[in-house]
Protein backbone atom coordinates (compact mmCIF):
# COMPACT_ATOMS: atom_id res chain seq x y z
CA UNK A 1 0.00 0.00 0.00
CA UNK A 2 2.64 2.48 0.81
CA UNK A 3 4.76 1.96 -2.74
CA UNK A 4 1.41 2.04 -4.42
CA UNK A 5 0.73 5.57 -2.40
CA UNK A 6 4.61 6.79 -3.54
CA UNK A 7 3.98 5.65 -6.96
CA UNK A 8 0.45 8.23 -7.11
CA UNK A 9 1.73 10.66 -5.52
CA UNK A 10 4.92 11.09 -8.28
CA UNK A 11 2.32 10.45 -10.81
CA UNK A 12 0.46 13.34 -9.45
CA UNK A 13 3.62 15.08 -8.93
CA UNK A 14 4.58 15.08 -12.94
CA UNK A 15 0.93 16.56 -13.61
CA UNK A 16 1.37 19.41 -11.30
CA UNK A 17 4.72 20.17 -13.29
CA UNK A 18 3.50 19.63 -16.73
CA UNK A 19 0.70 21.58 -16.16
CA UNK A 20 2.49 24.69 -14.44
CA UNK A 21 5.18 24.65 -17.15
CA UNK A 22 2.21 24.10 -19.86
CA UNK A 23 1.17 27.36 -18.17
CA UNK A 24 4.33 29.00 -18.27
CA UNK A 25 4.90 28.61 -22.09
CA UNK A 26 1.29 29.68 -23.11
CA UNK A 27 1.46 33.11 -20.65
CA UNK A 28 5.07 33.69 -22.54
CA UNK A 29 3.42 33.62 -25.63
CA UNK A 30 0.47 36.35 -24.83
CA UNK A 31 1.70 39.81 -25.79
CA UNK A 32 2.38 42.02 -23.11
CA UNK A 33 1.22 45.92 -23.94
CA UNK A 34 4.33 47.24 -22.00
CA UNK A 35 6.88 45.50 -24.34
CA UNK A 36 4.89 46.45 -27.70
CA UNK A 37 4.84 50.33 -26.76
CA UNK A 38 8.50 49.91 -25.72
CA UNK A 39 9.30 48.48 -29.49
CA UNK A 40 6.67 50.61 -31.02
CA UNK A 41 8.80 53.59 -29.49
CA UNK A 42 12.41 51.98 -30.30
CA UNK A 43 11.01 51.72 -33.82
CA UNK A 44 9.73 55.33 -34.29
CA UNK A 45 12.95 56.59 -32.58
CA UNK A 46 15.07 54.36 -34.96
CA UNK A 47 13.04 56.07 -37.80
CA UNK A 48 13.88 59.55 -37.04
CA UNK A 49 17.18 58.66 -36.54
CA UNK A 50 17.12 57.19 -39.84
CA UNK A 51 15.64 59.97 -41.09
CA UNK A 52 18.20 62.35 -40.25
CA UNK A 53 21.46 60.46 -40.77
CA UNK A 54 19.98 59.49 -44.44
CA UNK A 55 18.89 62.95 -45.45
CA UNK A 56 21.01 64.00 -47.92
CA UNK A 57 21.56 61.03 -49.11
CA UNK A 58 18.33 60.16 -49.97
CA UNK A 59 17.64 63.64 -51.69
CA UNK A 60 20.64 62.84 -53.91
CA UNK A 61 19.12 59.66 -54.78
CA UNK A 62 15.71 61.37 -55.48
CA UNK A 63 17.12 63.84 -57.90
CA UNK A 64 19.40 60.80 -60.04
CA UNK A 65 15.79 59.41 -60.42
CA UNK A 66 13.63 60.02 -62.94
CA UNK A 67 9.67 59.11 -61.59
CA UNK A 68 10.79 60.11 -57.64
CA UNK A 69 7.12 59.73 -57.15
CA UNK A 70 7.27 56.19 -58.07
CA UNK A 71 9.85 54.91 -55.69
CA UNK A 72 7.77 55.96 -52.81
CA UNK A 73 4.52 54.78 -54.55
CA UNK A 74 6.34 51.19 -54.87
CA UNK A 75 7.65 51.32 -50.86
CA UNK A 76 4.07 52.28 -50.27
CA UNK A 77 2.53 49.58 -51.88
CA UNK A 78 4.92 46.83 -50.65
CA UNK A 79 4.70 48.32 -47.03
CA UNK A 80 0.78 48.31 -47.53
CA UNK A 81 1.01 44.24 -48.12
CA UNK A 82 3.47 44.13 -45.23
CA UNK A 83 0.75 45.24 -43.02
CA UNK A 84 -2.21 42.87 -44.51
CA UNK A 85 0.57 40.27 -44.39
CA UNK A 86 1.24 41.27 -40.56
CA UNK A 87 -2.56 41.50 -40.17
CA UNK A 88 -3.40 37.89 -41.63
CA UNK A 89 -0.72 36.27 -39.30
CA UNK A 90 -2.52 37.96 -36.29
CA UNK A 91 -5.94 36.52 -37.49
CA UNK A 92 -4.21 32.82 -38.03
CA UNK A 93 -2.90 31.90 -35.03
CA UNK A 94 -2.30 29.09 -34.20
CA UNK A 95 -4.76 27.07 -31.96
CA UNK A 96 -2.87 26.40 -28.62
CA UNK A 97 -2.62 23.46 -27.00
CA UNK A 98 -0.52 22.10 -23.77
CA UNK A 99 2.36 20.42 -25.93
CA UNK A 100 2.86 23.61 -28.39
CA UNK A 101 2.79 25.95 -25.05
CA UNK A 102 5.15 23.78 -23.18
CA UNK A 103 7.58 24.03 -25.94
CA UNK A 104 6.97 27.68 -26.39
CA UNK A 105 7.81 28.03 -22.65
CA UNK A 106 10.79 25.71 -22.57
CA UNK A 107 12.58 27.04 -26.20
CA UNK A 108 14.95 29.78 -26.66
CA UNK A 109 15.11 32.88 -29.22
CA UNK A 110 17.95 32.49 -31.92
CA UNK A 111 19.04 34.18 -34.64
CA UNK A 112 18.07 32.60 -38.15
CA UNK A 113 20.28 29.60 -39.43
CA UNK A 114 18.30 30.28 -42.93
CA UNK A 115 17.06 33.43 -45.06
CA UNK A 116 14.89 33.39 -47.84
CA UNK A 117 15.99 36.71 -49.05
CA UNK A 118 14.31 36.71 -52.66
CA UNK A 119 13.34 37.62 -54.64
CA UNK A 120 9.94 40.34 -54.42
CA UNK A 121 6.66 38.77 -56.17
CA UNK A 122 8.83 35.72 -57.10
CA UNK A 123 6.07 33.28 -54.50
CA UNK A 124 8.24 34.03 -50.91
CA UNK A 125 5.31 34.21 -48.76
CA UNK A 126 3.92 30.77 -50.08
CA UNK A 127 7.68 29.39 -49.58
CA UNK A 128 7.42 30.08 -46.04
CA UNK A 129 3.81 29.47 -45.21
CA UNK A 130 4.37 26.01 -46.87
CA UNK A 131 7.81 25.52 -44.72
CA UNK A 132 6.11 26.60 -42.06
CA UNK A 133 4.23 22.78 -41.86
CA UNK A 134 7.50 21.49 -40.79
CA UNK A 135 7.76 20.77 -37.34
CA UNK A 136 11.38 21.49 -37.11
CA UNK A 137 11.31 24.92 -39.06
CA UNK A 138 10.14 27.89 -36.56
CA UNK A 139 9.89 31.50 -38.41
CA UNK A 140 8.30 34.80 -37.94
CA UNK A 141 5.39 35.60 -40.05
CA UNK A 142 6.23 39.23 -41.00
CA UNK A 143 9.30 40.01 -42.85
CA UNK A 144 11.59 41.88 -40.39
CA UNK A 145 13.44 44.03 -42.81
CA UNK A 146 16.65 43.87 -40.80
CA UNK A 147 20.11 44.03 -42.87
CA UNK A 148 17.92 46.20 -45.65
CA UNK A 149 16.18 49.06 -42.73
CA UNK A 150 16.76 48.28 -39.59
CA UNK A 151 20.24 47.23 -39.74
CA UNK A 152 21.74 49.94 -36.48
CA UNK A 153 19.06 48.43 -34.09
CA UNK A 154 21.33 45.74 -33.64
CA UNK A 155 21.08 41.88 -33.86
CA UNK A 156 20.12 41.55 -29.96
CA UNK A 157 16.83 43.60 -31.73
CA UNK A 158 16.64 41.06 -34.17
CA UNK A 159 16.79 38.28 -32.36
CA UNK A 160 13.78 39.29 -29.91
CA UNK A 161 11.88 39.15 -33.40
CA UNK A 162 12.50 35.55 -33.47
CA UNK A 163 10.43 32.53 -32.74
CA UNK A 164 11.27 30.30 -29.83
CA UNK A 165 13.04 26.76 -30.76
CA UNK A 166 13.80 23.38 -29.66
CA UNK A 167 16.98 21.85 -30.08
CA UNK A 168 17.70 20.85 -33.53
CA UNK A 169 14.67 23.04 -34.95
CA UNK A 170 15.38 25.58 -37.51
CA UNK A 171 15.09 29.70 -37.14
CA UNK A 172 14.17 31.46 -40.48
CA UNK A 173 12.88 34.51 -41.79
CA UNK A 174 12.10 36.34 -45.09
CA UNK A 175 12.62 39.49 -46.49
CA UNK A 176 12.07 39.40 -50.39
CA UNK A 177 14.66 42.69 -50.96
CA UNK A 178 17.48 41.43 -49.46
CA UNK A 179 18.59 39.94 -52.69
CA UNK A 180 18.73 43.69 -54.40
CA UNK A 181 20.33 45.39 -51.31
CA UNK A 182 24.29 45.97 -52.12
CA UNK A 183 24.61 45.62 -47.96
CA UNK A 184 23.18 42.77 -47.17
CA UNK A 185 25.25 40.21 -48.14
CA UNK A 186 27.94 41.81 -46.22
CA UNK A 187 25.77 42.03 -43.04
CA UNK A 188 24.67 38.78 -43.35
CA UNK A 189 28.04 36.91 -43.61
CA UNK A 190 28.92 39.47 -40.16
CA UNK A 191 26.50 37.63 -38.29
CA UNK A 192 26.73 34.26 -39.70
CA UNK A 193 28.77 32.54 -42.44
CA UNK A 194 27.02 29.47 -42.38
CA UNK A 195 23.53 30.86 -43.04
CA UNK A 196 21.95 29.22 -45.51
CA UNK A 197 20.03 31.52 -48.20
CA UNK A 198 17.06 30.62 -50.35
CA UNK A 199 15.82 32.92 -53.30
CA UNK A 200 12.40 32.25 -54.94
CA UNK A 201 12.96 33.41 -58.55
CA UNK A 202 10.51 33.97 -61.45
CA UNK A 203 10.14 34.64 -65.10
CA UNK A 204 11.39 38.23 -64.65
CA UNK A 205 8.99 39.69 -67.45
CA UNK A 206 6.36 38.16 -65.47
CA UNK A 207 7.75 39.38 -61.77
CA UNK A 208 7.78 42.87 -62.88
CA UNK A 209 3.90 43.15 -64.52
CA UNK A 210 3.28 41.55 -60.84
CA UNK A 211 5.27 44.31 -59.14
CA UNK A 212 3.68 46.79 -61.08
CA UNK A 213 0.54 45.24 -60.93
CA UNK A 214 0.98 45.11 -56.81
CA UNK A 215 1.54 49.55 -56.70
CA UNK A 216 -1.14 50.21 -59.08
CA UNK A 217 -3.14 48.01 -56.38
CA UNK A 218 -2.70 50.86 -53.72
CA UNK A 219 -1.55 53.95 -56.25
CA UNK A 220 -4.05 53.81 -59.72
CA UNK A 221 -3.14 56.89 -60.79
CA UNK A 222 0.71 55.67 -61.54
CA UNK A 223 1.80 56.34 -65.41
CA UNK A 224 0.98 53.00 -67.41
CA UNK A 225 3.20 49.79 -67.39
CA UNK A 226 4.46 50.82 -71.26
CA UNK A 227 5.57 54.35 -70.10
CA UNK A 228 7.43 52.81 -66.94
CA UNK A 229 9.07 50.48 -68.84
CA UNK A 230 11.18 52.73 -71.72
CA UNK A 231 13.30 55.65 -71.22
CA UNK A 232 12.23 55.86 -74.88
CA UNK A 233 9.27 54.23 -76.86
CA UNK A 234 10.99 54.64 -80.25
CA UNK A 235 14.56 53.74 -79.76
CA UNK A 236 13.05 50.89 -77.06
CA UNK A 237 15.68 51.57 -74.16
CA UNK A 238 14.94 49.91 -71.24
CA UNK A 239 14.63 51.74 -68.08
CA UNK A 240 17.16 49.78 -65.99
CA UNK A 241 16.57 52.70 -63.09
CA UNK A 242 13.23 51.46 -62.29
CA UNK A 243 13.17 48.94 -60.03
CA UNK A 244 10.82 46.90 -61.10
CA UNK A 245 12.92 45.76 -63.92
CA UNK A 246 15.86 46.12 -62.30
CA UNK A 247 14.98 42.89 -59.78
CA UNK A 248 15.05 40.99 -62.50
CA UNK A 249 18.41 41.06 -63.56
CA UNK A 250 19.19 38.60 -61.52
CA UNK A 251 22.46 37.74 -62.53
CA UNK A 252 23.34 40.95 -61.68
CA UNK A 253 22.47 40.94 -58.15
CA UNK A 254 23.82 37.14 -57.38
CA UNK A 255 27.36 38.72 -58.32
CA UNK A 256 26.98 40.61 -55.25
CA UNK A 257 26.31 37.56 -53.06
CA UNK A 258 28.94 35.53 -54.46
CA UNK A 259 31.65 37.72 -53.20
CA UNK A 260 30.80 36.78 -49.43
CA UNK A 261 28.68 33.31 -49.85
CA UNK A 262 29.42 30.16 -51.67
CA UNK A 263 26.88 28.75 -54.38
CA UNK A 264 26.42 25.91 -51.89
CA UNK A 265 25.12 27.80 -49.98
CA UNK A 266 22.47 29.48 -51.98
CA UNK A 267 19.26 27.58 -53.12
CA UNK A 268 16.97 28.78 -56.21
CA UNK A 269 13.47 27.93 -55.87
CA UNK A 270 11.47 28.10 -58.96
CA UNK A 271 8.64 30.31 -58.51
CA UNK A 272 6.64 28.88 -61.44
CA UNK A 273 7.49 24.97 -60.09
CA UNK A 274 6.03 26.15 -56.48
CA UNK A 275 2.96 26.44 -57.80
CA UNK A 276 3.04 23.69 -60.54
CA UNK A 277 5.08 20.97 -58.12
CA UNK A 278 4.58 22.20 -54.87
CA UNK A 279 6.00 19.26 -53.34
CA UNK A 280 8.46 18.68 -55.40
CA UNK A 281 10.14 22.18 -54.71
CA UNK A 282 9.69 21.64 -50.72
CA UNK A 283 11.26 18.50 -51.08
CA UNK A 284 14.51 20.51 -52.45
CA UNK A 285 14.17 23.21 -49.66
CA UNK A 286 13.86 20.38 -46.78
CA UNK A 287 16.98 18.65 -48.38
CA UNK A 288 18.96 21.69 -48.70
CA UNK A 289 17.77 22.77 -44.63
CA UNK A 290 19.00 19.08 -43.48
CA UNK A 291 15.81 18.06 -42.44
CA UNK A 292 13.83 15.06 -42.98
CA UNK A 293 11.21 15.21 -46.13
CA UNK A 294 7.77 15.55 -44.12
CA UNK A 295 5.97 17.75 -46.44
CA UNK A 296 4.73 16.09 -49.18
CA UNK A 297 1.85 16.16 -52.00
CA UNK A 298 -0.62 15.20 -49.26
CA UNK A 299 -0.15 18.39 -47.85
CA UNK A 300 -1.57 20.47 -51.09
CA UNK A 301 -5.04 20.94 -53.14
CA UNK A 302 -5.37 23.07 -55.94
CA UNK A 303 -7.03 26.29 -55.52
CA UNK A 304 -8.95 26.92 -58.91
CA UNK A 305 -10.49 30.24 -57.89
CA UNK A 306 -6.60 31.62 -56.79
CA UNK A 307 -5.17 29.89 -59.59
CA UNK A 308 -2.06 28.70 -57.11
CA UNK A 309 -1.72 25.38 -54.92
CA UNK A 310 -3.02 26.27 -51.15
CA UNK A 311 -2.43 24.14 -47.42
CA UNK A 312 -4.79 21.53 -46.49
CA UNK A 313 -4.03 22.19 -42.83
CA UNK A 314 -1.34 24.94 -41.61
CA UNK A 315 0.50 25.71 -39.10
CA UNK A 316 -1.57 25.28 -35.76
CA UNK A 317 -4.22 25.18 -37.74
CA UNK A 318 -6.53 22.11 -38.79
CA UNK A 319 -8.32 24.44 -41.01
CA UNK A 320 -7.26 24.73 -45.00
CA UNK A 321 -5.24 27.73 -45.31
CA UNK A 322 -4.64 29.59 -48.88
CA UNK A 323 -2.42 33.31 -49.05
CA UNK A 324 -4.84 36.33 -48.46
CA UNK A 325 -6.43 38.78 -50.68
CA UNK A 326 -3.01 40.49 -51.75
CA UNK A 327 -1.47 37.36 -53.83
CA UNK A 328 -2.47 36.10 -57.05
CA UNK A 329 -3.88 39.59 -58.45
CA UNK A 330 -4.73 39.60 -61.87
CA UNK A 331 -2.20 41.16 -63.90
CA UNK A 332 -3.19 44.01 -66.23
CA UNK A 333 -3.09 43.72 -70.20
CA UNK A 334 0.22 44.51 -71.21
CA UNK A 335 1.16 45.45 -75.42
CA UNK A 336 2.48 42.21 -76.32
CA UNK A 337 5.34 44.34 -78.33
CA UNK A 338 6.20 45.54 -74.96
CA UNK A 339 6.36 42.43 -73.10
CA UNK A 340 8.30 41.19 -76.38
CA UNK A 341 11.03 44.30 -75.91
CA UNK A 342 11.21 42.72 -72.58
CA UNK A 343 12.02 39.32 -72.76
CA UNK A 344 14.54 40.16 -75.41
CA UNK A 345 15.77 42.91 -72.75
CA UNK A 346 16.08 40.05 -69.78
CA UNK A 347 17.42 36.95 -72.35
CA UNK A 348 21.24 38.08 -71.81
CA UNK A 349 20.80 38.31 -68.59
CA UNK A 350 18.99 34.77 -67.92
CA UNK A 351 21.44 33.17 -69.97
CA UNK A 352 24.30 34.39 -67.67
CA UNK A 353 21.84 33.44 -64.62
CA UNK A 354 21.17 30.05 -65.70
CA UNK A 355 25.18 29.68 -65.82
CA UNK A 356 25.70 30.76 -62.88
CA UNK A 357 23.46 28.49 -61.29
CA UNK A 358 23.70 25.74 -63.32
CA UNK A 359 20.02 25.03 -64.07
CA UNK A 360 18.07 26.18 -66.49
CA UNK A 361 14.56 28.08 -65.08
CA UNK A 362 13.10 27.86 -69.12
CA UNK A 363 12.33 31.35 -69.33
CA UNK A 364 13.38 31.86 -72.95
Amino acid sequence: PVKKKLILLSIMFLIWVYMLYSCVGYCSTMPSPLVDARRAKETATAAGKRTESGGADLVSRLLAQPQPDLLNDELEAERADDWDEMRAERHRAPEPSAMSSFSNGSGSKKLPQAIIIGVKKGGTRALLEFLRVHPDIRAVGAEPHFFDRNYENGLEWYRELMPKTLEGQITMEKTPSYFVTREAPARIAAMSRDTKLIVVVRDPVTRAISDYTQTLSKKPDIPSFESLTFKNRTTGLIDTSWSAVQIGIYAKHLDNWLQYFPMEQILFVSGERLISDPAGELGRVQDFLGLKRIITDKHFYFNQTKGFPCLKKAEGSSKPHCLGKTKGRTHPNIDPEVVQRLRDFYRPFNMKFYQMTGHNFGWD
